[in-house]
């Protein structure tokens, strides 16, 4: 066993932090992962983050970073080198099964994604793959097959979803940093529950390789952390393109952007969700969460004004295409017949939604984006709630129908899935707590093509302002009791 002497303050560093502590011979890889095991091991029976863990891999692994960093090695071509990360369980990770949150038999894959072999490139450590929800379809973290995935603030609650897993890890301190993926706000809506930054890339910034896109587009792989400069660390090293792939952005600085001022900005303060057929109500703690966050960047010399995009009739562009993704995926499972009923309910939509109309829901992008873009003629960033409503009770859209479990999760996360559809970058922050119950809140930054140094930026200047790192729940999970700083 590795000596682990100060190694306590380094676990619970950041991803930046522990890479700095690698490169100066302070900590061995192997001691880092040999500890995230450690928590790993002993979180797992009731935050149960993980689907899968590479213990005798990972280890492996960290051993020959430690001989790479005693030979000299780390560095820009090696920004990760030794570092344990987690990514989502609907990524492939060589001799690892990818079963995206479902039940049945699921074969090893063969080779990573390109997002995970730039990780890896990049010479980060893989501890595991980290629970979602059945096709990641759902804003909380659960399902048959693997039980219930808990909040670390209040185990009583979910960490969201459908990149549960990877934020309960992370807030935790299982990990430094973790990649999920964001069809509908799948990063950014944990990210909020748990106190973390989250951040949905532009499309096509991160690779979605094996697949040229994913859930016809509206799917992005991302950074889920503690801080701005951990999260923009882990963007980049994950960032860049395959051959393959339908979307491929232009290359951009986002490390840079993280220790950089934007300058003066005009930030649109909006309340008000795009239109979905289920009633929506913002809940008063998290209306005031995010008004105060703009007080806050109004203080900072931004020049903040309520104003609304007009997101017009955007919803009808986006269940034809993430029902055609729910088909595609349940097409691949090896058991059909243990698939959730509502997954079947959305794969059935898929094939009556698919051809003509999809085809329609993919040409309406364009105009989309000249309707809601207008808004970024008079402003720079968006500021909404990320959510509605504070985190959800574990077992909340247990045994729903189809139909209200859709109505349920629309009137509680209403503020994200209109940029999936757009393709843009957005990013949740924290923006507090609720009052009673001490559970997290966050807002959310938005902006047009291509702006991740913009959002980064604003976001670290908020971040030196709020220091909301400095806030975490307490290391105690050995029953399903609240926990909170």
């Amino acid at each position: 066993m590795a000596d682990t002497t100060g190694l306590t303050d380094l676990t619970d560093s950041g991803l930046v932090e522990q890479v700095r502590a690698l490169a100066a011979g302070d900590v061995t890889s192997r001691a880092l992962v040999e500890r995230s095991l450690a928590r790993i091991a002993e979180t797992q029976p009731l935050l149960n983050a993980f689907r899968r863990v590479r213990a005798e891999a990972a280890l492996a692994e960290a051993d020959a970073a430690d001989r790479r960093l005693a030979a000299g090695e780390a560095g820009e071509r090696l920004p990760l080198l030794g570092v344990p990360v987690a990514v989502k369980d609907d990524v492939d990770v060589a001799g690892e099964p990818t079963a995206f949150g479902c039940a049945g038999d699921f074969p090893p894959k063969s080779a990573d994604s390109e997002a995970v072999r730039r990780l890896r490139a990049a010479g980060a450590i893989v501890v595991g793959k980290t629970n979602t929800p059945e096709l990641g379809q759902w804003p909380v973290t659960e399902g048959p097959a693997f039980g219930v995935t808990r909040n670390p603030w209040s185990t009583e609650h979910t960490p969201g979803g459908s990149s549960g897993g990877a934020a309960a890890a992370v807030a935790a301190g299982l990990v430094p940093a973790a990649l999920g993926s964001d069809g509908a706000g799948s990063i950014r809506i944990p990210a909020a529950w748990t106190h973390l930054v989250g951040i949905k890339p532009q499309r096509g910034r991160v690779s979605t390789w094996p697949e040229p896109e994913a859930f016809r587009g509206i799917t992005c792989h991302g950074p889920l952390a503690r801080t701005v400069a951990d999260a923009a660390l882990l963007l980049q090293a994950a960032s860049g393109s395959h051959d393959g792939d339908l979307h491929r952005p232009p290359p951009v600085d986002v490390v840079a952007a993280a220790g950089r001022e934007p300058g003066r900005l005009r930030i649109a303060l909006s309340l008000r969700p795009a239109f979905a057929a289920a009633r929506q109500r913002l809940d008063p703690e998290a209306a005031a969460a995010t008004v105060r966050i703009a007080e806050r960047l109004a203080s900072l010399g931004h020049e903040v004004i309520e104003e609304e995009p007009r997101y017009g009739l955007i919803g009808l562009t986006f269940v034809p295409r993430s029902m055609s993704g729910v088909r595609e995926w349940a097409g691949r499972v090896p058991d059909p017949a243990l698939l959730d009923a509502r997954t079947k309910v959305n794969a059935r939509g898929g094939l009556i939604l698919g051809g003509g109309v999809l085809r329609v829901a993919r040409a309406a992008e364009e105009p989309l984006r000249r309707r809601v873009g207008e808004i970024f003629d008079r402003f720079d960033v968006v500021l909404t709630p990320t959510t509605a409503v504070p985190p959800l009770r574990n077992g909340e859209l247990s045994d729903l129908s189809s139909s209200r479990t859709d109505a349920t999760m629309i009137a509680a996360c209403p503020y994200s899935w209109p940029w999936n559809v757009l393709g843009w970058p957005g990013m949740s922050v924290p923006a507090g707590f609720t009052a009673a119950d001490r559970l997290p809140l966050g807002a959310q930054l938005l902006g047009p093509a291509h702006s991740e140094p913009l959002l980064i930026s604003l976001a670290a200047q908020l971040e030196a302002a709020e220091r909301w790192f400095e806030r975490r729940p307490e290391p105690t999970y050995a029953s399903p009791a609240t926990a909170c700083a």
